[in-house]
Formats: structure tokens, C-alpha cells, sequence
């Protein structure tokens, strides 16, 4: 897939504009054919050079973006020459859904493994053995803390992983 389709595709725009931020989407979504050093795309796009520099530094970390090094004989200073490595990025879209799906599957055990009682009054949930321990009072109003029923998270989390497994073809019968 060329540069222009995935820059198209709005669910890589959102990965990229999560990546960078804003003021690195014009450096993420502007990716030159060939080489190119941060000072040229600093110019190009009217930005500050810190802030170019950040987005291809973070696109790199993100292996969508790799340098190579020159040094000018004379004055020993150094160039980096910038090549966007897009190509990469329906691998590392998979790499994040994987962590995603682990996450939720890590969650939804300790949603289930555990107790929770709220303070309908300051919002804020304890576990059994927390709400235990302040007596079943909230710590900050003083409220009673009242059982909580997270079925309809754990249902929420069950459809999500749901629809993670089918996308990323896990079959968790094997």
C-alpha cells in the first residue's frame, strides 16, 4: 500500500495522530519520497525543528521511521537523513490490537476475581478487602460504601474480546 492510502484510512490517522500528536501530524502526514533531512521537513512544513524532530523521533521508536547518519568532513557535524517506513504500519496496528486483547483479558480476570464496593457519593470504587478495611465508610465523605455489580462491564469486556479474537483470528478453543 502507497504513503497516500494509508494516510487516507482513518483508523491509521488516528494511530499516527495518538503517536506523534498534533503538532508532529503534519510531519507524520506529509512523508517525502526518499531521504530527507528534519531541517528540510522543518522548512517544508513551517514548523519549529523541535517539534519535527519529536515526531521522527517517536516514528522511529514506532519502527516507522529510520535515519542514517552523515558527518560533514569539515565542520564534524552530523546529518541525519529521514526515511518514513509506513509499510510497517498494519504490523504494529496488530501488535497494539494483541496488546489490547491481553489487556482485556487481564482485566476482565480481576473483574471477576474480585469484589467491589462504591461510594455513590465520591464515585470512587474499593475492592472488598479496601472497603474492609475503612469499614465500609468511605474514606473521604464518610458515605456508606455499597456492594457494586460489574456484570455489565465484564459483558462490555466479553464482547469486546469477542470481536478482538474474531478480527485477529484467535481461536481460543485450540
Amino acid at each position: 500500500m502507497a504513503f497516500e492510502e494509508y494516510l487516507e484510512d482513518p483508523v491509521i490517522q488516528k494511530y499516527l495522530h495518538e503517536l506523534v500528536g498534533p503538532k508532529g501530524m503534519p510531519v507524520a502526514a506529509a512523508p517525502p519520497d526518499g531521504e530527507v533531512t528534519d531541517e528540510e521537513l522543518a522548512e517544508e512544513l513551517g514548523l519549529e525543528l523541535n517539534d519535527v524532530r519529536r515526531a521522527l523521533f517517536i516514528l522511529y521508536e514506532n519502527d516507522l521511521a529510520s535515519y542514517r547518519r552523515l558527518r560533514d568532513e569539515d565542520s564534524g557535524w552530523l546529518t541525519y537523513l529521514w526515511t518514513f517506513e509506513y509499510d510497517n504500519i498494519p504490523e504494529q496496528l496488530e501488535g497494539e490490537m494483541y496488546e489490547l486483547y491481553e489487556g482485556l483479558v487481564d482485566r476482565r480476570e480481576y473483574e471477576l476475581d474480585h469484589q467491589f464496593y462504591l461510594c455513590e457519593t465520591c464515585g470512587i470504587r474499593f475492592e472488598f478487602e479496601e472497603a474492609m478495611d475503612f469499614g465500609f465508610e468511605c474514606p473521604d465523605c464518610g458515605s456508606q460504601l455499597e456492594s457494586m455489580e460489574n456484570t455489565a462491564l465484564v459483558d462490555a469486556m466479553d464482547d469486546r474480546i469477542d470481536a478482538l479474537e474474531d478480527e485477529l483470528n484467535i481461536d481460543v478453543d485450540a
